[in-house]
């Protein structure tokens, strides 16, 4: 057998051999991004409830917020969201599909009525019941549901469940 006289060619760093510094830096930085995709993917539905949905805006927050799957299938919710009925979500989602469906009748939700108001024709739909209210954003996979009472403010609702809204949809949600 012959023995190569040709260069090896360049040699692969091992563990115990120092890597240059930019390519360390951008191997950490690789690692780094690879580590925060993986907990935003391990993030829980609930988080976003507890975290986001739940949160403190000047000092006030919403009385109960949920995220279903269009079917109505809760992916999470505040400990007293209300019991709702197939045929609520049934009315929410066809709302979405026909603006305005729910403008006679109201929309209901846990057997409380809200007066349907101003909202964004197939993305948002808003409701008041004296001094409170709901906001409903629907994504490209859930709908995201926010009940406020006073002293909480129509504005503050619309924010946190629209803002919340937004992101997923940025993510593919």
């Amino acid at each position: 057998s012959r023995q190569s006289t040709t260069h090896p060619g360049p040699s692969k760093a091992s563990p115990a051999e120092p890597r240059p510094r930019a390519l360390h830096a951008a191997s950490a930085a690789a690692a780094a991004q690879r580590s925060r995709r993986r907990r935003r993917r391990r993030m829980s539905w609930q988080t976003y409830v507890d975290d986001h949905l739940c949160c403190e805006i000047d000092g006030q927050h919403l009385t109960s917020a949920a995220i279903l799957g269009h079917d109505g299938s809760v992916w999470a919710q505040s400990p007293n969201f209300p019991q709702f009925k197939p045929e609520e979500i049934a009315g929410i989602i066809k709302d979405f599909e026909e603006p305005g469906h729910l403008a006679p009748t109201g929309l209901f939700l846990g057997g409380t009525k809200y007066m349907v108001i101003q909202g964004e024709p197939g993305v948002v739909i808003r409701g008041k019941k004296g001094t409170g209210g709901i906001t409903i954003k629907k994504t490209g996979m859930a709908l995201i549901l926010g009940i406020y009472d006073e002293p909480m403010t129509p504005g503050q609702c619309n924010l946190v469940v629209e803002r919340l809204g937004d992101y997923l949809v940025e993510q593919g949600f």
